[in-house]
């Protein structure tokens, strides 16, 4: 998993109530993946986390099941990201952004990728990977990888603010990786419509490109003959051979789209929307990574996204993820 850990202050989210501090970023991915993987898969989290923050960020890996005994976040001299959100609906929030964690070079990143079997990318800062090394890490590593492009699609003004921003390069950013996410407000930014997306995504190797749409659920545009992860084909982890490009379905034939909805989910009742997109995109490949069909994965992802919703925060999150007890 490469991502951001984020100290979060929330305002809004309850009106009644005061501003919120916790765990965000890519702590609810990291729950999401800890509930839906199965119990031959380990987390192995490539993150940076200042030197700030960085107890409290291993004492919040410390509570997953699903970790790698030898994994453990990398601190670095440089105060850790943090972001103040202020929610005016839902699905609404503005985003303030402070701190510096570096992004990764491919030189630090390779020795890391040894015996990883998938990738889980989620770039929350938007900084964790520029193109280059982006492109680097698609020719050296042979098992798929999966990327929430997030905070990519989002510019840092001088006072912090996090606002949207084209994507140059959409074609170059795709045949990076083999499932690819987005929202609906990232799609726009890349393209005119989901068609014309999925025909940039699709043709430039990903396999699968999927636009989550809130409370409607999401839509799916697969490339032919595409609807498990063949992972056999791809063992190996990182490779030291010669570069390869992006994989995609050898089969030919129409793209293959369907809209899956959402589960219900009472958000306008005190819930809390935070980290649904993380939730759903981490418990999607879990499940991809557990051999389901691309159906039986998001219809899995929509029940672990409304169930974030009656959770507040990242802490305790797997767990109440899996349908046990924790303190919101």
């Amino acid at each position: 998993m490469i991502g951001t850990f984020v100290w979060d202050i929330i305002h809004g989210r309850d009106v009644a109530s005061a501003p919120v501090e916790e765990w965000g970023g890519i702590t609810y991915a990291l729950g999401g993946l800890d509930a839906a993987l199965d119990d031959d898969w380990e987390i192995v989290p490539l993150v940076k986390v200042g030197d700030d923050l960085i107890v409290e960020a291993r004492r919040f890996l410390g509570s997953l099941r699903r970790l790698a005994p030898d994994a453990s976040p990398i601190a670095v001299p440089y105060p850790n990201n943090r972001v103040e959100l202020r929610y005016f609906s839902d699905e609404r929030r503005s985003e303030v952004l402070t701190g510096g964690i570096p992004g990764w070079s491919w030189s630090g990143l390779q020795p890391l990728l040894r015996d990883i079997d998938a990738l889980y990318v989620n770039l929350i800062s938007g900084f964790e990977l520029d193109l280059e090394t982006a492109q680097l890490l698609r020719q050296h590593f042979t098992g798929p990888i999966y990327c929430d492009l997030h905070s990519l699609l989002l510019a840092v003004q001088q006072d912090g603010l996090r606002t949207p921003r084209q994507l140059p390069d959409v074609s170059a950013w795709c045949s990076c990786f083999d499932l690819l996410q987005v929202n609906e407000d990232e799609m726009r930014l890349m393209a005119p419509d989901p068609m014309a997306l999925a025909a940039t995504a699709l043709g430039a190797g990903v396999e699968c490109l999927t636009v989550t749409l809130g409370a409607r659920g999401a839509v799916y545009f697969a490339a032919p003959g595409f609807d498990v992860l063949d992972l056999e084909r791809r063992r190996g982890g990182a490779s030291a051979g010669p570069a390869r490009p992006a994989s995609s379905s050898l089969a030919t034939g129409p793209v293959r789209t369907a809209l899956v909805p959402a589960e219900l989910a009472r958000v306008g009742e005190g819930g809390d929307p935070t980290g649904c997109g993380d939730v759903w995109g981490a418990t999607y490949y879990s499940r991809l990574l557990a051999g389901d069909n691309l159906a039986v994965a998001m219809q899995a992802a929509h029940r672990a996204a409304a169930r974030n919703v009656e959770h507040r925060g990242a802490t305790g999150l797997a767990t109440h993820l899996r349908g046990g007890l924790s303190s919101p």
